[in-house]
């Protein structure tokens, strides 16, 4: 086995507790006593990646649920996916149900294919994945369904929850949304923000890390972690600005922890 998944594999995790290893952009392993997912794991080695991927996809091993906020490669791997769903036959598969005819294409069976939309909710294990809309530069709400074609998650677990925000800017009725779950513990949030020259090239944005360090400011989680800044050179952003911006603003509030990949993060409730 991957020395790294090894590692992972072996850790215990007491009861009270999850234990997080951030994978890169916005990838994020959590695992409990009985239960372990990956969110937005971008496993498949392109020559646009500045880190490459720091568990081969056929090496990851041992995962109940892989999710998906939403249909980028980053975030949703399909050359990934298509390989964890030989390799992971009884793990279930999270996604916006928006995308369910493009998850068909991965060969994930019917009865681990779980699409959400805003609002709905899965258990996985001893963990419950709570779906809230994001807005990645624009809702992009379906007008005839009302499906929403990007997710963040929350995610709860033994009295802990995980602040997953997938890509998304603000938006009215966002905190709201976040705010009805009690206190969040941690938060992962993209910071690599947007502006007209990328999204000229159909390149849609974030927030800014000022913007995103305030929305941590008003839902100040315990511990707030930047994410969406590694991975490609033409979109990135420097976390420790994020960090500084933080202390600066918020530093008698919110705790920010600058992640290295594949560094283990213990969570206490």
């Amino acid at each position: 086995m991957n020395e790294k998944m090894q590692a992972i594999i072996d850790t215990k995790v007491e009861s009270g507790t999850v234990a997080m290893w951030w994978l890169g952009q916005m990838g994020l392993i959590v695992k409990s006593a009985s239960t372990m997912i990956a969110i937005d794991y971008y496993a498949t080695p392109m020559p646009t990646r500045q880190v490459a991927p720091p568990i081969p996809a056929d090496e990851l091993t041992g995962v109940d649920a892989f999710l998906g906020t939403h249909n980028h490669i980053d975030h949703i791997d399909h050359p990934a996916w298509r390989i964890w769903a030989n390799t992971h036959p009884e793990a279930k598969f999270v996604f916006p149900r928006a995308h369910e005819r493009s998850i068909s294409n991965d060969k994930i069976a019917d009865s681990n294919a779980i699409g959400l939309n805003a609002g709905e909710s899965v258990q996985i294990g001893d963990m419950t994945i709570h779906a809230i809309a994001a807005s990645h530069e624009f809702l992009d709400k379906d007008k005839e369904t009302g499906l929403f074609p990007h997710l963040q998650y929350i995610i709860e677990c033994n009295g802990i929850r995980i602040h997953h925000a997938g890509d998304t800017v603000r938006y009215e009725g966002m905190m709201p949304a976040i705010k009805a779950f009690g206190t969040i513990d941690v938060e992962l949030i993209p910071i690599n923000g947007r502006d007209a020259r990328r999204l000229r090239r159909n390149c849609i944005g974030n927030m800014t890390y000022q913007e995103a360090a305030d929305l941590a400011g008003d839902v100040e989680p315990k511990l707030v972690i930047p994410g969406h800044w590694d991975m490609f050179a033409d979109n990135s952003a420097d976390p420790t600005l994020f960090k500084e911006y933080i202390e600066t603003k918020y530093k008698e509030r919110l705790t920010c922890r600058i992640p290295k990949v594949l560094e283990k993060i213990v969570v206490k409730a």
